[in-house]
């Protein structure tokens, strides 16, 4: 899964991304890989919910209560299955299997402050992450 970046995309279109993604993982078990480009961050708010997609699973508020109900009816009996009851719980147990089933891969270019800046504002971008580089880093990007 990626987004497709357009001149008029924004956080509307972000959310609604993310929630058909997190629909997809976290309701139907299936298994996606989330790719994001640093050519695709159109806001740093997308790497704000991305770093809190790979520390809880989630997106804070990203969900309404309407969502919340559709959530909880195509999850009550999976969730009933693993020993999840009530409300709080099925939506826990949505989390889980968000975070089981999404695969996120950040392709960001180690070169200049960007990359700097968002690691210091994103830890989770480190300490979530496994890191793997395909050519010697130079210099500045260590520094």
């Amino acid at each position: 899964f990626a987004i497709e970046l357009t001149k008029t995309y924004g956080m509307a279109e972000w959310h609604d991304d993310m929630k058909r993604l997190l629909m997809t993982v976290g309701s139907k078990a299936k298994e996606v890989c989330f790719v994001l480009a640093d050519t695709q961050i159109a806001s740093e708010n997308f790497l704000e919910e991305t770093s809190g997609l790979l520390n809880n699973g989630e997106i804070p508020n990203l969900f309404n209560a309407e969502d919340k109900t559709i959530i909880s009816e195509m999850c009550t009996n999976k969730a009933a299955e693993a020993g999840y009851h009530g409300p709080a719980e099925v939506f826990a147990f949505f989390i889980e299997q968000c975070m089981k089933n999404l695969h996120i891969i950040l392709a960001l270019s180690p070169i200049g402050e960007s990359f700097r800046r968002r690691v210091r504002m994103f830890p989770s971008l480190v300490n979530c992450c496994t890191i793997d580089w395909f050519h010697e880093w130079p210099r500045e990007a260590l520094q």
